[in-house]
């Protein structure tokens, strides 16, 4: 038994798929199956039914591959202990961000992060929260950067930040025309959304009320798959959408015109940081999380837990 054969059925349970599995580990798939296959004899056990497809594993082939993950768990503890007693940081780091925090916060940290750690890989991917949350509990990704709190079981929260959400309004929108703006200013024939998935879409509805004002759901017609989308939609249909504040801040003059806060209390989405309650890459994970909170304009640091939007 060997830690590289323990990697390959730990691929092969992800991806249910000898050719996936062999791709991810970079390897051939004929050599992948070769190792498996030498795994099963020693033991003298069908880790895996190939008769199915997806590929599945068998009932004995569950409890190996749970074990194989606390197996190479304790190897990768073995070696965060070896790296704590060097004075560079260094390995990889797999970090899943949602879309709608992505474009924003990733340019404020990344170039400054490789600048003090040339010797550490980050490896970052958009992923929507439900997308996230299971490959992070898969193993397939170290961390996630995404909204909380989620009240997900064997995932531990790390808050980073509170943004403030923020009205993005036409100015051909009678609201355009006002100071500061309320959950009722926003009419939800107006309103741009963000399509299924997005955990910033519930955010918006559950602001505004949605699923008690809107008429007949009509709302819905209006959805895009980026924030980018949203506000150039709002801008051209005299409507409305609600921003971010990290999205905020890269806007024109003349766009920045059309930025209404809401009255006190604003409404905040919390930001943080998640991890498997088994992760053991902990220098490398606060070497992020300092870079994330270090890059950040002076006036989402001072934000403050007062109205935190549920998901």
């Amino acid at each position: 038994m060997t830690i590289v054969q323990l990697e390959y059925i730990i691929a092969v349970d992800i991806h249910r798929h000898f050719g996936r599995a062999a791709e991810h580990c970079f390897v051939t798939q004929p050599s992948l199956s070769i190792q498996i296959q030498k795994l099963e004899e020693e033991l003298g056990v069908k880790i895996f039914d190939r008769s199915k497809q997806p590929v599945l594993p068998t009932e004995p082939g569950l409890q190996l591959i749970k074990q194989a993950r606390k197996i190479l768990n304790e190897c990768a503890a073995f070696n965060e202990m070896v790296d704590s007693k060097k004075s560079i940081l260094t390995g990889e780091l797999k970090i899943g961000v949602i879309p709608t925090l992505a474009p924003y916060l990733l340019p404020l940290f990344i170039q400054e992060f490789a600048k003090k750690n040339p010797l550490v890989k980050l490896i970052i991917t958009e992923l929507t929260t439900e997308v996230l949350i299971s490959r992070l509990r898969e193993g397939r990704i170290d961390v996630g950067l995404l909204v909380t709190p989620l009240n997900e079981s064997g995932l531990k929260e790390d808050v980073l930040f509170y943004e403030e959400m923020v009205a993005y309004i036409s100015q051909k929108n009678i609201a355009y025309q006002k100071e500061y703006v309320l959950a009722s200013d926003i009419d939800p024939e107006r309103l741009w959304l963000l399509e299924e998935g997005h955990c910033f879409r519930g955010q918006i509805m559950n602001l505004c009320e949605l699923r008690r004002s809107s008429k007949e759901g009509s709302h819905f017609e209006y959805e895009a798959g980026s924030l980018e989308t949203l506000r150039r939609m709002a801008e051209v249909n005299e409507g409305i959408t609600i921003l971010p504040e990290l999205a905020t801040f890269d806007l024109t003059p003349e766009q920045s015109k059309s930025v209404r806060h809401f009255i006190s209390p604003r409404p905040m989405r919390e930001v943080s940081l998640i991890t498997h309650r088994d992760f053991v890459k902990k220098r490398l994970v606060e070497a992020l999380k300092i870079a994330v909170t270090h890059s950040l304009p002076e006036k989402v640091k001072n934000n403050l837990k007062e109205n935190v939007v549920p998901i």
